[in-house]
């Protein structure tokens, strides 16, 4: 079982890269932003009670989170290959608890694959796909907030994943097939 958290800032390719690996290597994938919105959708208990601090401009707590993910998460069954966390964790207590969630199940993280893409081309890639998708959150002003965001929180959880001896290093910008090739690389020298 290959379970992996893709990493990276928006718009590094993270969704991209895990299409193709779940493709590739027929491993299951978790999107939170995906998740919570299949939640309040469903109208859910859980669901209702992220609507209740997403209605108030806060975050959802992490073991709020983490509850959703593990239903998510064994929802696969026990005979998956692996799971992709895309999106979460986001920081060091959150990675924290997706290690015990996983480890009740006699699972663990089996790679954190960090897209590492220079600003100037990020921000180019979440303009161009803001006028395309017509997302209000990818203007400059927002894109530039995501990012300081994204920079705060991650500087502490690549460190935490290189201590876990789990953390690997994709340069995130070229020839798609490229970077994916150099996932693969990482994803077939992983034990099982």
């Amino acid at each position: 079982m290959k379970n992996i958290v893709i990493f990276g800032a928006p718009g590094s390719g993270k969704g991209t890269q895990s299409e193709l690996m779940i493709e590739h290597y027929g491993l299951e994938h978790i999107s939170t932003g995906d998740v919570l919105r299949a939640e309040i959708k469903k109208e859910t208990e859980l669901g209702k009670t992220a609507q209740s601090f997403i209605d108030k401009g806060q975050l959802i707590p992490d073991d709020l989170m983490i509850n959703i993910l593990a239903g998510v998460y064994d929802s696969f069954g026990k005979e998956h290959k692996g799971v992709i966390f895309d999106g979460f964790p986001r920081t060091i207590p959150q990675a924290e608890a997706l290690k015990s969630m996983l480890a009740e199940r006699g699972h663990r993280v089996a790679a954190m694959i960090e897209l590492d893409v220079p600003e100037d081309i990020l921000m180019d890639r979440l303009i161009k796909r803001g006028q395309l998708s017509g997302r209000s959150d990818d203007n400059e002003e927002t894109i530039k907030k995501r990012l300081g965001v994204y920079h705060n929180q991650t500087a502490p959880l690549i460190e935490w994943y290189q201590q876990e001896g789990l953390h690997h290093h994709v340069k995130g910008y070229g020839e798609l097939q490229d970077i994916f090739a150099d996932i693969r690389q990482i994803v077939d020298a992983l034990s099982e």
